[in-house]
């Protein structure tokens, strides 16, 4: 009988009927036979938050996404995420949330840009520790904006200016971008036709310090791999401080315990001749 994990052998399919379910469900799934165990997430469509989309919007639902981040966190086995993001945008603090705790994760991170980072997925882009992108991506970089009905008196302005600083704060503490420059591109009027904003191609991405580097896939996977392994030796010496430590204090044990013992043989020796000597006085009394 084959295990529910095994291959399947009948239709050759490439993965096992739990990675298939993975992927249908959250399009989410760990390698197998590579250098380096990483998980590859994926970000695409629209970041769906506190409100339910449309059924024929592809979204990205942040109730999947918070649980899978701290598993990641969780598995020793999981060595580096892999971060692939297409979408164009969403709810502001769903994206925003995902994007403190992708920045918070331990381990070695790197995302790429395929197709759009728009909107809130450029502070996503961004929240990881090495960031690409493929030359005909874009990034749209625009102020906050709200759906329904608003109330035009000054706390609503407050309000949005509090939330458009909250971005700008995270974007420009993760990436190379000031916050002067980065709020130039987002008032920017003459860019987009029916909004103010700014579209940045792949290269303009790289050459403003928004993100790290250009490139394809193979190059995201190389530059994980090589932190990785630039963090795997910075663990190696915890191990061997504590066995140094261990082997030291064993010394010190066996060199007490020696020490114990010599002392011991010693009073063990000194009662034995003292005892002789009793004997020996005894048995000269006797003849006496």
């Amino acid at each position: 009988m084959s295990h529910k994990n095994d291959v399947s052998e009948e239709n050759n399919a490439p993965f096992s009927e739990q990675q298939n379910q993975q992927i249908i469900d959250m399009g989410i799934i760990a390698t197998a036979n590579a250098p380096h165990n990483i998980h590859c997430l994926s970000i695409i469509g629209q970041i769906e938050g506190h409100y339910i989309l449309p059924p024929q919007n592809k979204t990205t639902k942040y109730e999947h996404i918070i649980p899978a981040l701290v598993s990641i966190e969780q598995d020793s086995s999981v060595e580096g995420l892999l971060i692939v993001l297409n979408t164009v945008g969403g709810d502001v603090e769903a994206g925003l949330a995902i994007a403190e705790l992708i920045a918070g994760i331990s381990k070695p991170t790197v995302s790429i840009v395929v197709g759009g980072g728009h909107s809130i997925g450029v502070p996503l882009a961004v929240s990881a520790k090495e960031s690409f992108i493929v030359p005909s991506a874009t990034m749209t970089i625009h102020p906050v904006r709200m759906n329904g009905m608003m109330l035009g008196v000054p706390q609503t302005m407050n309000y949005f200016e509090k939330m458009q600083d909250r971005i700008t704060r995270f974007v420009t503490k993760n990436s190379r971008i000031s916050p002067e420059r980065f709020k130039e591109l987002m008032m920017e009027r003459d860019e987009l036709v029916l909004d103010i904003g700014t579209v940045l191609d792949g290269k303009n991405a790289v050459q403003e310090g928004l993100i790290d580097n250009l490139g394809s896939l193979s190059d995201a996977v190389k530059r994980l791999y090589e932190l990785i392994e630039k963090d795997s030796p910075r663990k190696a010496p915890a191990k061997s401080e504590k066995s140094s430590k261990s082997s030291k204090s064993t010394k010190n044990t066996s060199a007490k315990s020696s020490s114990q013992k010599s002392g011991k043989k010693q009073k063990t020796v000194a009662v034995k001749s003292e005892l002789s000597g009793a004997v020996m006085r005894d048995l000269r009394g006797e003849q006496r």
